[in-house]
């Protein structure tokens, strides 16, 4: 599928007549990594902060997992580094990996100063849970199960309280500018208000923090901004990218007809609720050492297997063993969620599957967010840095988005460029010829697609027919010329599906999150992480197969 360089040329406007403004730090996102980016860049510069939607509309907002962190007497960075690396099925960078860990204390600190509250213990210290995939008890949370909720809240007080950072709220970014001198430098964003329409924001700095991709698949968790604006941007720009084929499955969503897949937290498991089937039985025994509690990928896949060989739609969590009160008390917004379903998990299994949770890959950065295009930078979900490898270790995810947020805003201070920026871009019209599209039905075939064939298991028989598939979609989608966001995400959506499918066709092995069911083993010769970028022609092309770092 051809994958337009630079999707500017295709939006009928001229930079003379649009709106322009000026900053110091543009950051393209809302979430923990975006915000926690914002807060510490305007301690030396002005910060602008774009929103798709509501600022409180983010993956960070729903998470109801915790935040790992080494805050017990009895744990240790190196155990939380082994269960890291051990989740991350041997492509984790080490060195990335162990920055996590040993900064992720100091910002637990912070957002205490910050006004965070954690649930506590006793003692009056940080209450530390178990999940999936730990050896040590080391997750806080918040109000039980709604750590994202109070994170964002926390993060988006502290945000409006400083000087120098303005967020523009439902302002959709429809693609980077770069400078045309030669460099490629990356000098800001073309944006879309539904009031304001077209304006250019030209930053020294431009920080991708704009999540993940789960709306490419049919079940997801993801709200409904998570459409991959940031990786195709990066994309079209010419940013390179990374561990595409690796996207992480949630292994307990709600399953109810009619409704969307809402999360069931890993905390549930790590409080002791069963994994069964209809008939009762506890299928994840004997299958791992952990049990329920086996890392995602683990679970996910064997759900999937479990249910082809009973022919059900979905398996249970059973909690109806846990002391009375206890699961109310414990997951108190997850308890109101169900009852809005008539379903007691004190009476009541709560019928679960997977669905599509976190998207590991994306544009590739070093440690300190620093993208392939100078004057680009990108973290949280949208970056792969090589902290989380083929499988990410639960609610490492938040901790990520606060110490490399963190870590871009020092980088920039250090590294953006001082001089003055551009004042006017040219640019040509092209007019698509095609007739008018159904966006809803190229969404939902798309989706359906990954869903099938890209999902948690796949197959190389299967993957160059899903190509195909874009192929076409593409033909009539990637070039027609859009005036809302509406077709902007389906062309962002197109473009990390094909991505992801042809990465998921490069690595004939299972490793991780990435299960091909015609090559099962993991092969050890690819215990590297496959980067791509875009051609002069819009093509898709292989970088390299860099090496995992010690």
């Amino acid at each position: 599928m051809r994958i337009y360089r630079d999707r500017r040329f295709l939006i009928p406007f001229r930079s003379a007549l649009l709106p322009q403004v000026f900053t110091d730090v543009l950051v393209v996102g809302t979430g923990v990594a975006g915000l926690r980016t914002a807060i510490e860049a305007a301690r030396h510069g002005d910060v602008i902060v774009l929103a798709k939607e509501a600022v409180d509309l983010s993956n960070t907002s729903w998470a109801q997992g915790g935040i790992a962190a080494v805050l017990a007497a009895d744990d240790t960075v190196e155990s939380h580094v082994a269960d890291t690396l051990e989740a991350g099925a041997g492509l984790c960078d080490a060195g990335a990996v162990r920055t996590l860990v040993a900064e992720g204390p100091r910002e637990i600190a912070q957002l205490l100063e910050w006004g965070m509250q954690l649930d506590r213990g006793s003692d009056g210290r940080p209450a530390l849970g178990l999940e999936g995939g730990h050896r040590h008890a080391r997750i806080v949370h918040s109000d039980g199960d709604a750590t994202g909720h109070e994170l964002a809240r926390c993060l988006i007080e502290r945000t409006r309280a400083m000087r120098g950072i303005r967020v523009f709220d439902r302002c959709f970014a429809v693609d980077l500018l770069r400078a045309s001198d030669g460099s490629g430098r990356v000098t800001g964003a073309l944006t879309w208000h539904p009031r304001y329409g077209l304006q250019i924001v030209w930053a020294r700095a431009t920080v991708l923090a704009s999540g993940g991709a789960g709306q490419v698949f049919r079940e997801t968790t993801n709200p409904k901004v998570t459409t991959g604006d940031g990786i195709a941007m990066a994309w079209r720009a010419g940013a390179e990218l990374s561990d595409l084929e690796f996207f992480q499955f949630h292994p307990t969503a709600l399953y109810v007809a009619g409704a969307g897949r809402m999360l069931i937290s890993e905390a549930v498991r790590g409080e002791g609720a069963h994994l069964v089937d209809r008939a009762g039985t506890r299928f994840m025994q004997g299958v791992h050492a952990m049990a329920e509690l086996a890392p995602r990928d683990i679970v996910s896949k064997c759900i999937v297997r479990h249910l082809a060989g009973t022919g059900d739609g979905h398996v249970f969590l059973d909690c109806r063993h846990f002391p009375a009160g206890r699961f109310a008390e414990r997951f108190p917004g997850l308890h109101r969620m169900l009852a809005g379903f008539d379903i007691d998990p004190a009476r009541d299994r709560i019928p679960v599957t997977p669905a599509a949770h976190y998207m590991i890959g994306g544009v590739r950065t070093d440690l300190d967010g620093r993208t392939s295009l100078a004057g680009l930078w990108a973290c949280g979900e949208a970056a792969a840095n090589g902290v989380h490898g083929a499988n990410r270790l639960a609610s490492n995810s938040l901790l990520e988005g606060l110490v490399f947020g963190r870590r871009v805003a020092e980088s920039i201070v250090r590294d953006a460029p001082g001089e003055a920026l551009p004042r006017q871009l040219a640019s040509d019209v092209t007019t698509a010829t095609h007739g008018e599209l159904d966006l809803a039905d190229i969404r939902s075939s798309l989706r359906s697609a990954m869903w099938r064939n890209v999902g948690i298991e796949r197959h190389g028989g299967k993957l160059p027919d899903v190509l195909g598939m874009f192929e076409f979609w593409g033909r009539y989608g990637m070039d027609e010329v859009f005036e809302a966001p509406e077709g902007w995400e389906v062309q962002n959506l197109l473009t990390v599906g094909c991505l992801m499918a042809r990465a998921a066709l490069e690595r004939a092995e299972s490793r991780g999150t990435h299960q091909r069911t015609d090559a099962p083993a993991t092969d050890p010769a690819q215990a590297v992480h496959l980067d791509w970028a875009i051609d002069r022609a819009g093509a898709l092309r292989r970088v390299r197969a860099a090496e995992v770092t010690a």
